[in-house]
């Protein structure tokens, strides 16, 4: 286990992970998971009061999933198992040290920063953002 969690916390990171990415398969799904765990990480930038799974989903104004429809249904026992991989401490590259993701568009290309970080990289329709590793030493 990388951070510990309840299990109204797994429950809510599977349905993050589903709001923010079905369309990007599991995969996609396990990344978002990953940027998630990674606020929990962090003791950096914007993310220094997030303490817990719950504190990093709800943090205002950052993930616009919370919103949606695919957020407020229950998660599957699938979108469970994928969230459990990654408090297990799975984690995929381009999301391995990022704190952000935003989707451009499938024709329109990612921005070189984003909050003022760098591109780590793209898989589908979202880009990844990580901080230099001085900045947030705890996610290298």
């Amino acid at each position: 286990m990388i951070v510990s969690y309840t299990a109204k916390e797994l429950d809510l990171l599977a349905r993050i992970m589903r709001a923010e990415a079905l369309s990007e398969g599991d995969l996609g799904m396990l990344m978002v998971g990953n940027v998630v765990v990674n606020r929990v990480l962090a003791n950096c930038l914007t993310f220094r009061d997030i303490d817990s799974v719950y504190d990093a989903i709800y943090q205002p104004n950052q993930f616009s999933g919370t919103k949606g429809s695919l957020f407020q249904s229950s998660a599957t026992s699938l979108e469970k198992g994928l969230a459990q991989r990654i408090l297990n401490g799975e984690d995929y590259y381009p999301a391995t040290h990022s704190l952000w993701f935003y989707a451009p568009g499938s024709n329109a290309t990612c921005k070189s920063q984003w909050y003022g970080q760098n591109l780590a990289g793209r898989y589908k329709n979202h880009c990844f953002y990580k901080p230099d590793p001085g900045e947030c030493a705890e996610l290298y």
